[in-house]
């Protein structure tokens, strides 16, 4: 199992409409394509209060990219995402990075 950390740096006041966004939408088009989430999260005390932390659960890099692929070319995802920006970007700025547990960790 492999988890991938996603961040995303919102436009400055947009991370209501991201929250949203995935509360309504992307979670249902995720289940849709097989996509499992393992949590979310928004910064408390830290550098931002404008980011949404989440981790994605792979049982391979090869299913990762298989079913991001479908998920980033779905017509749907792709109508409604822009539906959500049509007021302008919500989202600045993504990083991720695929993460492989240790040895020595709770999760395997």
């Amino acid at each position: 199992m492999i988890h991938e950390l996603r961040i995303y740096r919102c436009v400055p006041g947009r991370l209501p409409a991201l929250l949203r966004r995935f509360d309504t939408i992307t979670l249902k088009l995720w289940e849709k394509h097989g996509i499992r989430q393992a949590g979310f999260w928004t910064t408390v005390i830290g550098d931002s209060n404008q980011d949404l932390y989440y981790l994605l659960e792979w049982s391979s890099l090869a299913e990762r990219e298989a079913k991001w692929a479908a998920f980033q070319s779905d017509p749907e995802w792709i109508a409604k995402r822009a539906e959500t920006e049509k007021d302008g970007a919500i989202v600045a700025n993504i990083t991720n990075a695929i993460l492989q547990p240790t040895a020595f960790s709770a999760v395997k």
